[in-house]
């Protein structure tokens, strides 16, 4: 029987109406600085002629892979992508960062660990680690687990400040490569395999590693390559595939009245999606609902330049190819 991401203990329609019964609240708060509503990647707050974006996220249940293998040096650049990605696609150049981690009992080694990761990822992002809150609370949380969150700013000139309504209807579409489940899905994850140790010690001859391998490989951090290229060429707007997979944060790149087309036969699908696709028994259209299928972010772009653009990518260490265009229609995307 195929595994739904509901049945394994997520409601994409409660986060729905969750985010729609804070909207209210939050916007009551706004200035005239503040530059969006909620469901842009990054919050924008104008400076004068500058504007600072912030994004806040966590690492979320793919911790439970990280607590089996107690292996905690990688999970810190995970909190690092989530957030530092999110602010990139508004053009930003991330500030600074700062973690928070909460634990039953504080393990000096394990926080050490921890935090060599989130530096790990601050260097890629190009960020200082300035601060952060370690928090030891008895009782809340089970032997030798934690959570681990982050929140990142950063700036950008407004003139320079990229949403989507520059997307044009003929813009090409072009997906980057992922290192893998990156940090959204998992708890779809966890019902198809277990967080145990002794089965995340398997080897894969399909995936050509261990499954703790492949699930705890870091989330790819897109800064500096993006912020490379959106000097080098004109780019319309950008997206970060993350919880919701494809349909729900391609659209977000996307302005009313257009849609983005997608050839899933173009998108160059991991080993690991078919694995799990194959052990939950889900379709195509689950799949590209949940996962990021190897697509961390995508990239809306005349085009004219894309093949510059997979040039100058290829070339700053990221793998990018054409995946879709961008079609008049109010669809927000399809898959085709």
């Amino acid at each position: 029987m195929p595994v739904t991401y509901e049945e394994a203990g997520v409601s994409v329609e409660a986060g729905y109406e969750a985010v729609r019964r804070m909207k209210a609240y939050a916007e009551a708060t706004f200035d005239s600085n503040v530059l969006q509503s909620l469901g842009s990647f990054g919050g924008m707050y104008a400076l004068g002629e500058q504007v600072l974006v912030s994004g806040t996220d966590g690492v979320g249940t793919k911790l439970k892979a990280a607590f089996a293998l107690e292996k905690h040096d990688t999970v810190g650049i995970d909190c690092v992508a989530m957030c530092a990605n999110d602010v990139v696609c508004h053009g930003a150049k991330p500030l600074f960062f700062l973690d928070y981690i909460a634990t039953g009992k504080l393990v000096p080694e394990t926080a050490a660990s921890i935090v060599k990761g989130v530096a790990d990822g601050c260097r890629q992002a190009g960020c200082a680690l300035i601060g952060g809150e370690t928090a030891e609370m008895p009782g809340f949380y089970p032997a030798g687990e934690y959570d681990l969150a982050g929140f990142c700013v950063g700036i950008v000139d407004k003139a320079k400040l990229i949403d989507n309504s520059r997307v044009r209807a003929g813009d090409t579409i072009l997906a980057l490569a992922s290192s893998g489940v990156h940090s959204n899905g998992f708890s779809l994850v966890r019902k198809l395999i277990p967080m145990e140790k002794t089965k995340l010690e398997e080897y894969s001859a399909e995936l050509g590693k261990t499954l703790g391998e492949a699930l705890l490989a870091p989330t790819m951090i897109y800064v500096k390559p993006i912020l490379s290229l959106i000097d080098a060429v004109e780019v319309h707007s950008i997206a970060h595939i993350t919880g919701g997979g494809f349909i729900e944060n391609i659209p977000r790149s996307i302005p009313k009245g257009l849609t983005a087309k997608i050839e899933k036969s173009a998108v160059r699908v991991p080993p690991v999606f078919r694995l799990l696709q194959r052990l939950g028994e889900l379709d195509e259209a689950h799949m590209f609902n949940t996962f990021n299928m190897g697509g961390g972010m995508t990239v809306t772009l005349p085009q004219a330049q894309a093949e510059k653009t997979i040039a100058h990518l290829g070339a700053n260490g990221v793998e990018a190819y054409v995946i879709g265009e961008v079609v008049c229609g109010d669809e927000g995307i399809i898959l085709c």
